[in-house]
């Protein structure tokens, strides 16, 4: 699987160890940064990559990491057919591949351990898309909003 993955500087170590596992899994991780936990960066610029990386069809998904995991969550959520999920838990991860087709992991590096966030990870990746009646709740995601 392709996945790209980025965090901020709270969700940098988390990251690291997820894109070390990854590879070592044999995916193909396309890491968009952050290079240190040192500088205090911008987490909209790492979850603005790697989300249009998965609405492009670049990449199949994306894992997303920062001191919550609310905030590149509700960044990734901007772009159109992202389906992003802040998981902190490992049936939250399933039930957001299960019934959301949750294309985009969002993480919280200072909530998690390294090994939670990969039980979590392990999860996500393998938990296949129910579809069924799921799927037209999807596809009414991605629907433009009527104003109220």
């Amino acid at each position: 699987m392709k996945i790209a993955s980025g965090a901020d500087h709270g969700g940098y170590a988390v990251k690291q160890d997820l894109v070390r596992r990854l590879r070592a899994q044999g995916h193909e991780v396309i890491d968009v940064g952050t290079a240190s936990a040192e500088t205090s960066v911008d987490y909209p610029t790492f979850a603005h990559r790697v989300a249009a990386m998965v609405a492009s069809g670049e990449v199949d998904r994306g894992v997303l990491v920062c001191g919550t995991g609310l905030g590149v969550c509700m960044t990734a959520n901007r772009h159109r057919g992202v389906r992003a999920a802040d998981c902190l838990t490992p049936h939250l991860a399933e039930m957001a591949r299960r019934h959301n087709d949750a294309n985009v992991l969002c993480l919280g590096g200072r909530l998690l351990s390294e090994d939670e966030a990969w039980a979590i990870t392990e999860i996500w990746l393998a938990t296949p898309f129910e579809g069924g009646r799921h799927s037209r709740r999807v596809d009414l995601i991605d629907e433009e909003s009527e104003p109220s």
